[in-house]
């Protein structure tokens, strides 16, 4: 057997592992939803730790997904307990991904510590975005201090763009004029528009919560409506709880976040479904819109995450709606943040 990378990818509700082996060839795969009072230790210890144990000599190296790298990681990074210090302080920036990142990490430094850890970062993939794509118009004293667009979801984005773009080459296009929108659309979404495999536009920010509407974030809303709900007395954890988990699709629906669930009941005539369907595809269908102007048209729309992998009667919606674009390819390309996050380990170590 080659030698493989074991890639661990906890989210926000979920938690994904992989053996990948030096052709990106999953070996091993395991993926399932954990309990909010589930700590990720031993949650790992009884699901993934029996699996790997007959693994342990052909293991290379573990790559690790962190969502926020803020300013200065943008490319795979070894872990070194500086970086691991420097990954805390930006536990605020992206709470629901961050935190449990760094759980899975004193895990596998426990399970495999003579194994070098690498960390992938989601933001690292939009870290060469045009300036104004960036950049927030605030007070040039606060933008120094980094605040500005970082972008999520790189590393499944990036996934996607080289997946496109071979098979764009491969029917003999110029793939160094590909216009792309990659749209990955699960319990968290987001847009990016690709010029040449290249990101120049994106539809999330500073922090995973803005842009569309997703199963339970806000998405993009009125600063003026935070400032509101501030002089009606929410103190900071209040807008986080209401912004990062009671909000998004949930929130409409009054039901849950779960996209098939909400189909299902705007099918039997519930309002809040009815609702949070109209609304999440009125977003989208901006947001879309938005991306194809910064790219001046549309080549490919690539459809990826839980929902837009298999939510066909969206597809179908899609196509109907962005005729205006003239003529597109719609292609749907399943996730592989574990593959990619292999990959990018593996061009860097040694």
């Amino acid at each position: 057997m080659t030698a493989l990378v074991l890639v661990i990818n906890v989210g926000s509700s979920s938690l994904k592992a992989a053996l990948v082996d030096c052709t990106g060839a999953n070996v091993w795969s395991f993926h399932r939803k954990r309990t909010s009072n589930e700590s990720i230790s031993s949650f790992l210890d009884h699901w993934v730790t029996p699996e790997l144990d007959c693994y342990r000599k052909h293991i290379q190296l573990i790559g690790h997904r962190v969502v926020h790298g803020g300013e200065h990681f943008t490319t795979p990074t070894l872990i070194t307990p500086d970086l691991e210090h420097a990954l805390q302080m930006l536990i605020p920036l992206a709470p629901l991904h961050n935190k449990p990142a760094l759980d899975g990490l004193a895990w596998a430094q426990r399970w495999g510590s003579d194994y070098p850890q690498w960390a992938c970062f989601d933001t690292a993939f939009h870290s060469m975005l045009p300036e104004a794509a960036r950049t927030y118009a605030i007070p040039k004293n606060l933008r120094d201090q980094g605040l500005h667009r970082y972008g999520f979801h790189g590393i499944n984005h990036q996934h996607v763009s080289e997946y496109v773009v071979d098979h764009w080459r491969k029917k003999g296009g110029d793939a160094s004029q590909l216009r792309l929108i990659s749209a990955h659309l699960g319990a968290g979404a987001s847009l990016a528009a690709l010029k040449g495999g290249y990101c120049i536009d994106t539809t999330m920010g500073f922090t995973p919560l803005e842009g569309l509407v997703m199963e339970t974030r806000s998405g993009s809303i009125d600063p003026g409506l935070i400032l509101e709900l501030i002089r009606q007395g929410f103190c900071e954890t209040e807008l986080s709880r209401l912004l990062q988990h009671e909000s998004g699709l949930k929130g409409l629906s009054g039901l849950s976040g779960d996209m098939c669930e909400i189909r299902e009941s705007a099918l039997a005539g519930h309002p809040g479904a009815v609702l949070a369907l109209a609304v999440f595809r009125h977003r989208l269908l901006q947001q879309l819109g938005a991306m194809a102007a910064s790219l001046q048209g549309v080549d490919v729309l690539a459809l990826t995450g839980g929902i837009g992998e298999h939510d066909e009667a969206l597809r179908i919606e899609l196509n109907e709606s962005l005729k205006w674009w003239g003529e597109f390819e719609t292609v749907v390309v399943p996730a592989d943040e574990e593959g990619m996050i292999a990959r990018l380990c593996l061009r860097q170590h040694p």
